[in-house]
């Protein structure tokens, strides 16, 4: 597996309001639909970019590294330019929050290619207390396991979050899962579930989308460390907002600037 990660591009999308469904995956249209997954929410980042996130305790929300960065210029994004759309579902969330800190694993770099630091924890600027929205439990995946889930959004289904109940790990690069999950520009950060307990379970965070040969994968983060890693960080910051230098980067890439009442999607 080591020698089969082509990456194409980070996930990030433009905001758009295009709904879809692709492939396998379940769009989760309905009320009945969404519940108990009112905990996945979107992303949205300065106005011009969404990813996926998940609320993993009432106030800290688990998403992509690289959804903390301005893929064409490197900028780390601000607290106060990331808003928490619980649930988010034709035009409504269950609940809005603001980011007042925001962590990337220490090891993690804008410009590489490695997929095992690509985590972040976004901490709330105020807790959810609701009974809809309810957090997640963390955990490694067991280490027979091969079936998971993703709960997701994407460029063409941002305006509700889609399911696909069954896709499989096809095997490890390092601490990266390789994985069949469809995912699309917009689904970096999105959970990957496990469900061997019998509740859903995030053993892992959508990274990116590969090649292995001619057929297209994902990638995914391992959390068994990283995740560890980056409460503690929070925890040792206490009230100060967590900054740490990073290398300033250009992509080739191109995005759209955006806003909830439109956008062209640009894919790189």
């Amino acid at each position: 597996m080591k020698t089969l990660i082509a990456l194409l591009a980070f996930l990030a999308a433009p905001l758009a309001l295009q709904a879809g469904e692709g492939g396998a995956l379940r769009s989760l249209t309905t009320g009945d639909d969404s519940r108990g997954w009112e905990g996945v929410g979107r992303l949205d980042i300065a106005g011009a970019s969404f990813c996926t996130g998940a609320l993993i305790a009432e106030n800290l929300v688990l998403t992509a590294a690289h959804c903390l960065y301005d893929k064409a210029t490197g900028r780390r994004f601000a607290p106060e330019e990331i808003e928490f759309l619980a649930g988010w579902r034709a035009g409504r969330a269950a609940a809005y929050r603001g980011a007042r800190r925001a962590v990337a694993h220490p090891d993690y770099l804008p410009d590489g290619e490695d997929r095992a630091s690509d985590l972040a924890l976004i901490e709330l600027d105020q807790p959810i207390r609701n009974s809809r929205v309810v957090p997640f439990a963390t955990g490694d995946l067991p280490f027979l396991a091969r079936e998971v889930g993703v709960v997701s959004y994407a460029h063409d289904r941002a305006e509700m979050p889609s399911m696909q109940n069954i896709c499989n790990v096809l095997g490890r690069s390092g601490a990266t899962l390789v994985l069949d999950c469809e995912v699309d520009f917009g689904s970096s950060g999105a959970p990957v579930f496990e469900f061997s307990t019998g509740a859903p379970r995030i053993v892992s965070v959508v990274s990116a989308k590969a090649f292995a040969g001619d057929a297209e994968v994902s990638l995914g983060t391992d959390l068994s460390a990283p995740l560890a890693e980056l409460r503690a960080m929070l925890a040792a910051e206490g009230d100060g907002v967590f900054t740490r230098a990073r290398p300033t980067v250009t992509r080739l890439d191109n995005g759209a600037a955006a806003n909830r009442t439109g956008a062209k999607f640009v894919r790189p």
